[in-house]
């Protein structure tokens, strides 16, 4: 990760930044100074405890959208793409992938959320929550759509990974689109890019033999004559 942090002088010098107490402010740069290379901070709340903010100050943040949080209780600057540039030599991609999954860029290049029914959390009420009306939630929900095992197959060989595309398949079929965690896969390639940087589960091996040794073929009679058994 890494050491040094920007802040964007249109954002921070901005009438609205500025018009924000002083603590809300503080709590900003530090979430900012805490962050991963992808903007995203764990534990928000007890990095708001060190630096002497209040709850409001965090509710101010998300009022006023300089932050979004997720029902994990991790949040993200809103405008950290804004604020921060990283080479890619130096660029270390957030540990998560799926809160990242819910986001988007818009055209000023700050982050916005893909679906915004039921992101915010941390106890804090959800940001526009009260103006949003049933039919502006039905609009930004995007219905996901499983793909066929043909889709994963070709996304897996234009990758070149070491993915099974048929264990890949079967896994998130058999799980109805859930991943481990209990959450619905809403971008099954970001899924399978996930897959490729950590240890995928490995398919159940079922003709696996569970003995050492050569099988033989033995003429019973001839043992029993041998033996002197004449029954």
């Amino acid at each position: 990760m890494a050491e040094r942090r920007m802040f964007a002088k249109s954002i921070v010098l901005s009438d609205a930044f500025l018009d924000m107490p002083l603590s809300a402010r503080c709590l900003y740069f530090t979430l900012g100074m805490m962050a991963d290379d992808d903007g995203f901070v764990s534990g928000p709340k007890s990095i708001m405890r060190q630096c002497g903010a209040s709850e409001d100050d965090m509710k101010m943040l998300l009022a006023k959208r300089y932050i979004l949080s997720f029902e994990s209780g991790v949040i993200v600057i809103k405008h950290w793409r804004i604020n921060n540039y990283l080479r890619s030599d130096r660029y270390q991609q957030t540990t998560y992938i799926e809160e990242k999954d819910t986001l988007t860029l818009d055209q000023k290049g700050a982050y916005t959320e893909i679906n915004k029914v039921g992101i915010p959390s941390m106890g804090i009420p959800s940001i526009g929550k009260d103006r949003l009306g049933k039919d502006s939630k039905e609009k930004n929900i995007k219905k996901f759509v499983p793909p066929t095992f043909e889709e994963v197959k070709a996304y897996s060989e234009e990758r070149g990974n070491k993915v099974d595309p048929q264990f890949f398949f079967d896994y998130f079929t058999e799980g109805k689109w859930v991943d481990s965690k209990g959450n619905p896969v809403r971008n099954w390639k970001q899924k399978m890019v996930s897959w490729e940087k950590h240890n995928p589960p490995k398919p159940v091996e079922t003709n696996k033999k569970i003995h050492n040794f050569n099988e033989r073929n033995y003429d019973y009679e001839a043992l029993k004559r041998e033996m002197g058994i004449t029954t």
